[in-house]
């Protein structure tokens, strides 16, 4: 019997599946923020390039744009359990071979950017088949809840991995690759471990239709038209964690610890919204909510942008993180209860496209607009852009506006 069958007031993280697969999301992302850190600094390191942090960020976009329609139909068509082990990994290969390379002195800028696309492609997948997992683990009336939790399992990674990263690398770049190694390893397993009754889908021929079936479907919803492409935008010009190493360095005087500090201080402010969100649902004004959160994230990047002080840059980046938070969780919850299980891998592979890419773009465009303008004048742009968008999308999608419940 599936827990999504069972009793809604059991402790989500009291129920096998879900608490297998909220460890198995902690161990992937703790994983990969201490990848993260460690690539970052070495990039960083060897180049002293802004734009090489932004390619970075590209080297995992890509894979991720030119998959998206082929995720959704995996997604739709398999196991997603399984595929979200096999994608675990294939991360854990690649943090080996990062581990490897670092040992020996043979990875040079290129080498770590090419294993980056193969990281992307992994994510490509993990992403949207964990996503279309979550409401097959709880009951209906619990997804908000279990939405908050999976958030807090992604924002507690997020203020572990970084802060964990910080410290291994002060041991060598090799450290912290061979423990991101190890945690993906134990993700895969966790996911591998997942017990529920799978749900059985049709499997309707591959065809045009079927392949473009979830960008259509978002198109004639505009309020998941809407909220997609607002947290697009929002994600795309906040993307100043791409120029923290910038920062950690030249503005803030700090080191590897400090840039750690820094990765983790958004999870911090996340980590505590997702605990209030899960224990207190959001049940009314959902849609101003909404656009409150994306304009306080805005502000929130324009107040780091502007800091030269270590502790007032974490304040504003932990409100930056609560402020995502809440956008995060309307927008999964509204996304899935508006979603047939059918359609939720290729609906999830759009949404992740248009959100979870955004990311890795935003990063190499906060990148590229460093490398021709300055950090600071590229954070302050995408702060007041995030701003700007939040208000024009209230005028372009008055529906979103008027959301009272979770429910539409």
């Amino acid at each position: 019997m599936s827990d999504a069958e069972g009793d809604p007031s059991r402790p989500l993280l009291g129920q096998a599946p879900f608490a297998l697969f909220w460890c198995s999301r902690v161990l992937s992302t703790v994983a990969f923020q201490i990848q993260a850190v460690a690539v970052g600094w070495t990039i960083y390191a060897l180049t002293d390039s802004a734009f090489a942090l932004g390619l970075v960020g590209l080297a995992q976009f890509l894979p991720m744009v030119a998959l998206t329609l082929v995720v959704g139909q995996v997604a739709d068509r398999y196991d997603r359990r399984r595929v979200a082990a096999i994608c675990q990994a294939i991360e854990a290969l690649t943090a080996t071979t990062l581990t490897i390379g670092t040992l020996g002195g043979w990875l040079d800028r290129d080498g770590i950017l090419a294993l980056l696309v193969v990281v992307g492609a992994a994510r490509a997948f993990e992403g949207p088949t964990m996503a279309a997992l979550v409401p097959g683990l709880v009951p209906r009336s619990a997804l908000q809840r279990a939405t908050a939790w999976s958030a807090s399992a992604n924002q507690t990674a997020q203020i572990v991995g970084p802060a964990i990263g910080g410290l291994l690398y002060a041991a060598g770049a090799t450290a912290a690759f061979a423990t991101a190694a190890a945690m993906f390893l134990l993700a895969a397993l966790c996911a591998s471990l997942i017990r529920i009754v799978a749900a059985t889908r049709p499997r309707e021929p591959v065809t045009l239709a079927s392949i473009f079936s979830g960008i259509v479907f978002i198109r004639l919803r505009p309020v998941l038209l809407g909220v997609i492409s607002l947290d697009l935008f929002a994600v795309l010009l906040g993307g100043a964690t791409a120029l923290l190493p910038i920062y950690a360095r030249d503005i803030l005087g700090t080191g590897p610890w400090g840039l750690g500090l820094l990765r983790a201080a958004p999870a911090v402010g996340a980590l505590a919204m997702s605990v209030v969100l899960g224990r207190n649902p959001m049940e009314r004004r959902v849609g101003p909510t909404l656009f409150a959160a994306v304009i306080t994230f805005g502000l929130a990047t324009v107040l780091f942008g502007l800091s030269t002080d270590l502790r007032l840059s974490l304040a504003a980046l932990a409100l930056l993180g609560a402020a995502d938070v809440v956008s995060v969780v309307i927008r999964f919850a509204l996304v899935q209860l508006q979603t047939p299980d059918e359609m939720r891998g290729r609906v999830s592979a759009v949404n992740y496209l248009f959100v979870g890419t955004s990311n890795q773009l935003g990063e190499f465009e906060s990148g590229l607009t460093a490398a021709l303008f300055g950090a600071v004048p590229a954070v302050l742009i995408g702060g007041i852009g995030t701003v700007l968008v939040a208000l024009a999308w209230m005028r372009l999608f008055p529906q979103l506006r008027r959301i009272h419940s979770l429910d539409g």
